[in-house]
Formats: C-alpha cells, structure tokens, sequence
C-alpha cells in the first residue's frame, strides 16, 4: 500500500466518548437569558461562570450555521470544570431530543459523587425561573458529538 492511499479519518464517536468520560450531565429548563442563568449561577452559588468564545459551539445545519454559546467555571480548587451551553439558537436545538431543555450543565475532568450532584441539582432548582433540573445519562443522549469543544 502506498502512502498515496492511505486515509485518515476522524472517530467522532470514539472523540465523544472520551471527552464524556468521567462526566455528569444536568438538563435545565429555565426560560430565562443565558447571560441572566449564570448570573443567579454565580451570586447564589458562589460561582464564577463566564461567557468562553473559544469554546461556542457551532453547528452547520440546513446551509446555515448556529451558535450555541457556552459559560465556563473552573473550580479554583481540584479540577472540577463547569460548563452551561444554550441549548436553542435561533429555532435549532444543539440537542434536539431534549427540544424542551434550555441549558445544559456539564460537569467534567473530576468525579461528582452522586450526592454532589443531588446537592447542585437542589441548588439550581432554588433558582428563580428554573422549572426542571434533571440528569441526563450518555444514553439517552443521541448528538453527543454537539458538545464537544
């Protein structure tokens, strides 16, 4: 075989499998700003969320591209990252079976204990404007790909 034919291509399945190892996901309904969402985020919960141009995802769909911003929180102490991606632009979805989801909490380079993540799911659930907070598994996700950065 020459080097001529030899192919490379990209595993965007085994891509996202890695980048969600070790992960926990939260889906969160709360008609509200995503500027306002990490706004509460930040005073109620100590946190320090902040807009990452970097990392906005954006997807080509129907001849056009969408942008779904992302917010970025690093735990100042272990390494703990948060992020908050909008999950609607502009009529599309970045994951479009969970249509009725506004935000998309992802948690990733530390392990959250299930009680962690009980006590975060209870804290943003106090949020003025929060609706629902619930746990989305890696199964249940079918555009996992939408979320890396």
């Amino acid at each position: 075989m020459s080097d001529r034919s030899l192919k490379l291509a990209i595993n965007n399945h085994d891509l996202a499998e890695a980048f969600f190892e070790d992960t926990r996901l939260l889906g969160i309904m709360a008609p509200v700003k995503d500027y306002q969402f990490c706004w509460q985020l930040n005073s109620m919960l100590g946190m320090d969320f902040r807009i990452n141009n970097d990392i906005e995802i954006r997807l080509n769909k129907k001849k056009r591209d969408y942008y779904f911003s992302v917010f970025e929180f690093k735990e100042p102490t272990g390494s703990l990252a948060h992020y908050v991606y909008k999950n609607q632009f502009d009529g599309e979805y970045l994951l479009p079976e969970f249509k009725h989801l506004d935000f998309l909490w992802l948690m990733k380079d530390d392990w959250v204990s299930d009680p962690d993540l009980q006590q975060f799911i209870q804290q943003v659930k106090s949020l003025n404007g929060v609706q629902l907070v619930a746990e989305l598994t890696n199964e249940r996700i079918k555009n996992k790909e939408h979320l890396v950065f």
